[in-house]
């Protein structure tokens, strides 16, 4: 299956490099998506952690919204990574005027909810669907704080939801880019691309 998809890693802001070296990793081909013509032939995108602001607001400018909406109404697959995962949330819980959320998955964020880049951290988190514990790196990250109707929870920190699934759809408020653990991305590849 990986070697006959196409991803495509958002790649305007935050830690795309480390997504394509993931996705390559897979045997999986990875495309750095900066022009919205580029989405045509991919099967799943991976928006990154990173600032979710920044990211919004170069969304804007290079014409983004609407093509990623498109592409996910046709079946492409969307990942979002922290920043990410606040971007394409239905809500974002103290979101701010200037940013724009893709509202595609039926879940609620709260920014920066785990605190500053100080406050970042580790953590192990039984995911849904693999084998054993996984890793989690979080840096200034946020959490789910509401999943809608056929959302699956897929794991947990402390009591609050870290990563979910809505069909196509994908949020982890970690960075599986930086864990050198493949499991999360051929979970994406596998199984909501795939889907």
């Amino acid at each position: 299956m990986a070697g006959s998809v196409r991803i495509g890693i958002l790649a305007l802001q935050g830690a795309f490099r480390e997504h394509i070296l993931s996705v390559e990793a897979l045997d999986a081909s990875a495309v750095a998506v900066r022009l919205p013509h580029q989405l045509d032939d991919c099967n799943g995108l991976i928006i990154p952690g990173g600032e979710s602001t920044a990211i919004s607001k170069l969304m804007v400018s290079y014409g983004f919204y609407e093509p990623i909406q498109n592409r996910h109404a046709k079946g492409m697959a969307v990942w979002g990574t922290c920043a990410g995962a606040i971007l394409i949330a239905k809500e974002i819980v103290d979101g701010i005027p200037e940013q724009r959320g893709l509202e595609l998955m039926d879940i609620s964020v709260r920014r920066n909810a785990y605190g500053r880049q100080v406050d970042s951290f580790e953590a192990d988190l039984e995911f849904a669907h693999l084998d054993d514990v996984y890793r989690g790196v979080f840096i200034r990250a946020p959490w789910i704080e509401r999943v809608g109707d056929g959302v699956e929870v897929l794991a947990q920190h402390e009591g609050h939801i870290v990563a979910a699934r809505q069909g196509k759809l994908m949020a982890t408020t970690f960075h599986p880019e930086l864990t050198g653990d493949p499991r999360v991305h051929r979970y994406f590849i596998e199984n909501v691309v795939g889907a």
